[in-house]
């Protein structure tokens, strides 16, 4: 190594500095662009509802319009652009990130997300009890049965219960049925709002009540944290848990709304 070479890395003092590249990517991907519309609004063409950023139709991250059917998510996608400050911060946009996944994702893949869908059912929170504590185990019985019941209802199949970990195997006839009601849903929108909203609750059957309007958001939500809660109620919840459920609340709204209005 030359001492030219040296000097570069490791400075006069002979200590290793940082690697000007890495540090200027680094310092890249912090900075958020800036924001260079004045308002978000929303315009109706070619029977889509576009959100227009001072008049023009957004895009996507794969350059297709931000445009959807419902008129519903477009007001609440260009409120998600008009509350964003001097900087886009798109962890700030929970929908719009949905949306966009939506729009360049699964516009080309919804059955593979059904099947990802059916495949969850194979494995469903609800189905895996707790044998211990009491208290824990009434909790479940209170939030889950109904919901269970009534979906097994409309659904007209059986879901297997385990307790603990064991593996409880479903059978066909029972995702044969979630598959024919998953397969209703509207791709690319609404569909992927479900595999969020399946994904965050754990659930496809607590996805389902909430997609046959059986339940509201809040009683889905409380359901799929029923054993978090649980746990909080005996330990209690430090700040970091709680901004994250926080963050999983609002990413679960997105998705919620374009399960309902997708």
């Amino acid at each position: 190594m030359s001492t030219d070479e040296f000097l570069a890395r490791f400075g006069a003092a002979g200590q290793r500095q940082p690697d000007p590249v890495a540090a200027a990517q680094k310092a890249m991907r912090n900075v958020l662009p800036s924001r260079f519309y004045a308002a978000a609004a929303v315009l109706e063409r070619d029977g889509l509802f576009h959100v227009a950023l001072d008049g023009r139709t957004a895009r996507t991250p794969a350059r297709n319009p931000l445009a959807v059917g419902s008129r519903a998510v477009a007001d609440a996608l260009a409120a998600e652009w008009q509350a964003q400050e001097e900087r886009i911060d798109p962890a700030r946009m929970p929908l719009t990130r949905l949306v966009n996944s939506a729009l360049d994702g699964v516009a080309d893949q919804h059955e593979a997300v059904r099947v990802e869908i059916v495949r969850y059912a194979g494995s469903d929170a609800l189905c895996y009890r707790a044998g211990e504590p009491e208290a824990l185990v009434e909790r479940q019985n209170e939030l889950w049965n109904p919901i269970l019941r009534e979906m097994e209802g409309a659904l007209g199949a059986r879901f297997m219960l385990a307790q603990g970990v064991m593996y409880a195997q479903q059978p066909q006839t029972t995702l044969d049925a979630v598959a024919a009601r998953v397969a209703a849903i509207p791709a690319p929108v609404a569909l992927a709002g479900a595999h969020n909203v399946m994904t965050l609750t754990g659930s496809t059957i607590l996805m389902l009540a909430l997609a046959d309007g059986r339940r509201d958001r809040d009683t889905i939500w409380a359901a799929a944290h029923c054993d978090e809660d649980y746990q909080i109620a005996i330990w209690g919840q430090d700040e970091e848990a709680a901004e994250r459920r926080s963050i999983r609340r609002a990413e679960f709204d997105a998705a919620a709304l374009l399960l309902l209005h997708g």
